[in-house]
């Protein structure tokens, strides 16, 4: 048997054989187009290698060999390359520099350093700190009102300081 009459007989049988490609296809893919295109990928890749064929085993077998070895190879390259999965650097979004940030925080405590001490001593005690206004005021002897005066001219003081700076 010459190579061109084998191979037109191997090509027969291939044909012949796209409906149960397309069968077994069906198991690797619920959507028909994708089955589609791993039967036509198998094809492909059968027709371009059809004088690896030994004509001892089954087409067949051999056929769904390629497919499963095809759809596992794109399996495997799909999970690797996932768009949009958790690690994806594309999922990040841009990252704000934090320089803006390191300049606000020195102005602030800029701005923190030319109030005067009572209303310094009293923010950095309710404010940074987070304590009470009782606390604040058995600590500094004075009254809770006294305390609250304090924090709001100091955060006057400061957003003006800090408006000036922009300027």
């Amino acid at each position: 048997m010459t190579d061109l009459s084998r191979t037109t007989g191997l090509q027969t049988e291939i044909v012949e054989l796209i409906p149960a490609l397309r069968a077994f296809a069906r198991t690797f893919h619920r959507n028909t187009n994708d089955a589609d295109d791993l039967v036509q990928e198998t094809l492909a890749k059968a027709l371009a290698n059809l004088n690896q064929f030994d004509r001892g085993t089954r087409l067949k077998s051999w056929l769904f060999t390629i497919m499963r070895n095809t759809f596992c190879t794109k399996f495997r390259i799909a999970k690797r390359e996932a768009p949009g999965s958790k690690k994806c650097v594309s999922g990040d979004g841009i990252a704000l520099p934090s320089q803006e940030w390191t300049i606000r925080a020195r102005e602030l405590e800029e701005a923190c350093n030319h109030l005067p001490e009572p209303y310094r001593a009293v923010l950095e005690y309710v404010v940074i700190e987070g304590r009470s206004y009782d606390a604040a005021a058995e600590k500094f002897g004075c009254a809770i009102g006294t305390v609250k005066s304090r924090i709001n001219r100091a955060r006057q003081q400061l957003a003006a300081r800090l408006d000036e700076d922009r300027r």
